[in-house]
């Protein structure tokens, strides 16, 4: 799947095409969500504490996927507290109902919706959240101006987005192998994508530029780990899916080929006793909206 056809790139198309690979992938999440928590708790947990949210906040979360970081959220404003959360993909959804339901959050409402035209009508919420979902916005300067619409006048947008590629092995090392293999370009900067909003610099100014202020972004090193590298490439193979898709097109050796490249590229990243630890650099951004 290609949004981009001779060199110009078609946002609906994309948006079409994240919400069937999202959801596609929806199983592959509730699978391997144990595993990929233990990593990404610690930017859930950050976030909502610099968000400043206590007992009766009223929360949207933008990129939810299945749940996160919603449940984490909707767990600190209680007694009295809601959480809103929406997402592209309805089978990531789904999955997120269920997550919530069975911890007993019945005060997050979960909606399918497109972050760049909320159609929430709520223009009274104390904070926003979006973990890992920013850098995936065809516009977003459009989506950031709705988000803070929606906010209090000083209510917070805590954020996070991943580093650069270099300090992200996570996502980087089956990127690159993709690419060195089967001799593809790198995406045009542009483009979204994971590391679109890698430099703070940047991140900082679009932040600006959409109305908000008092911009503080930290780095935050989480890590993720897995059994070993074979467990690593299970992950790559039922959870990403812009990486599985292109896989797939190719003839039988050629994905043997990108498979054991992966494997081989976790050899720094592999202990004595066989298992992989990743660290990675996440940014988080907090900003006051200020219209």
């Amino acid at each position: 799947m290609d949004a981009n056809n001779a060199g110009t790139f078609d946002p609906e198309a994309y948006k079409e095409q994240q919400r069937a690979g999202w959801s596609a992938a929806a199983e592959g999440w509730r699978r391997w969500w144990s595993t990929l928590e233990r990593g990404a708790q610690p930017v859930s947990d950050r976030l909502v504490e610099r968000a400043g949210l206590g007992p009766g906040h009223k929360v949207l979360d933008v990129a939810t996927g299945i749940g996160e970081p919603a449940v984490t959220a909707a767990r600190r404003v209680r007694p009295g507290g809601r959480v809103v959360a929406l997402d592209l993909a309805p089978g990531m959804l789904a999955i997120a109902r269920e997550r919530a339901a069975a911890l007993g959050l019945s005060h997050i409402e979960f909606y399918e919706g497109d972050a760049e035209s909320l159609e929430l009508r709520e223009r009274d919420f104390d904070a926003a959240l979006s973990r890992w979902g920013l850098m995936f916005l065809p516009d977003l300067p459009k989506a950031l101006r709705g988000i803070g619409e929606r906010l209090k006048p000083g209510g917070r947008l805590a954020a996070a987005v991943w580093g650069p590629p270099e300090e992200v092995p996570m996502l980087s090392i089956a990127m690159r192998s993709l690419r060195e293999v089967l001799d593809l370009p790198p995406p045009p900067p542009e483009m979204p994508g994971p590391f679109r909003l890698a430099d703070p610099r940047e991140l900082a100014r679009t932040l600006e530029d959409a109305g908000f202020a008092n911009v503080t972004i930290e780095p935050l090193t989480i890590a993720f780990e897995f059994d070993s590298p074979e467990a690593y490439v299970r992950f790559q193979q039922e959870v990403s899916t812009p990486v599985r898709t292109v896989v797939e097109e190719q003839p039988p050796d050629r994905q043997t080929a990108v498979w054991e490249a992966m494997k081989a590229a976790l050899g720094p990243y592999t202990t004595p006793e066989g298992r992989v630890r990743l660290p990675n650099v996440t940014l988080c951004a907090v900003a006051e909206w200020a219209p």
